[in-house]
């Protein structure tokens, strides 16, 4: 079992920046593939940002050179970083891991949280 907190979010005007954290309950040495979704009523679920174990990072078009995604294995947390932000990044963002096991992969999500751009 996986549990994974997300915080950071908020309101932010358009241009500014957030960082968006995501700790999880155990090393993340163990899990494959940690993501950043994001999801709204205009363009439901969309992929933000993926980083593997083996430290490849993979993003969406529509946020490639504004956000980053890195992780800290000493804290078990990983991080989106967002700049430049725009009213369309407003959804709610939600952090995934999966984690392969005997019987295959195995997805976990968290909360999510609430990221509003807005002057």
């Amino acid at each position: 079992q996986v549990q994974l907190v997300e915080s950071g979010g908020g309101l932010v005007q358009p241009g500014g920046s957030l960082r968006l954290s995501c700790a999880a309950s155990r090393s993340i040495f163990t899990i494959t593939v940690m993501a950043w979704y994001r999801q709204s009523p205009e363009k439901g679920r969309e992929l933000v940002a993926s980083t593997t174990s083996g430290g490849t990072t993979n993003y969406g078009e529509a946020v490639k050179g504004r956000f980053t995604i890195s992780r800290d294995s000493a804290k078990n947390t990983v991080y989106l970083q967002m700049n430049s932000l725009k009213p369309e990044d407003t959804a709610v963002y939600y952090c995934n891991a999966i984690r392969y096991s005997s019987s295959g992969p195995v997805n976990y999500w968290g909360q999510g949280t609430q990221v509003t751009v807005s002057s």
